[in-house]
């Protein structure tokens, strides 16, 4: 019930566009932040790293694993990524364009950044991340996406129709 007023309503679509503006706008000053101020994710991955031990440890060892042998060895992939990843994500939320997808990469992000121990408002985004990704296009319907798309839809059925003539597909029968 609560999910197809999400994806129908007229409300919740200016409800829903409200929580897009707000977190794109968070993404893209986090973002531009760190592209314009610089950025090196090793310090955080070495403190995210440093909270695997003791007797509640804040970041599982799996997760630790992955950063010490994935991640910080490839941190100058991560220095690009991150901050063009926030940047980009944030603008799509902003302008409505390809949003669940900018969704659900802002919801990638904000639960890497809980499994690395920050909460902050990682956990706040992930749950508004989640409404626009259970709203579909109804988030998006003052936004691109309103025309963009209807696009891509007509492109893909164009794409899966026969190229071979009908009339030539009877005449073999």
């Amino acid at each position: 019930m609560f999910i197809e007023w999400l994806r129908s309503n007229a409300a919740a679509m200016w409800c829903l566009t409200i929580i897009r503006i707000y977190l794109g706008y968070q993404w893209v000053t986090a973002g531009y932040g760190k592209i314009s101020g610089g950025f090196d994710a090793s310090g955080f991955l070495k403190g995210a790293i440093s909270k695997s031990t003791g007797e509640h440890p804040a970041v599982q060892g799996w997760w630790s694993a992955f950063l010490q042998h994935g991640a910080l060895p490839g941190v100058g992939f991560i220095n690009i990524l991150v901050p063009f990843g926030e940047f980009l994500v944030g603008l799509g939320l902003i302008l409505g364009t390809f949003t669940t997808f900018a969704a659900l990469m802002g919801a990638v992000m904000n639960t890497a950044y809980l499994f690395s121990g920050t909460v902050s408002t990682n956990a706040q985004m992930l749950i508004l991340e989640v409404l626009i990704l259970a709203a579909g296009a109804n988030a998006a319907k003052i936004g691109f996406d309103r025309f963009i798309l209807p696009s891509l839809r007509s492109r893909t059925k164009n794409t899966h129709v026969s190229t071979i003539p009908a009339q030539t597909l009877v005449e073999k029968q």
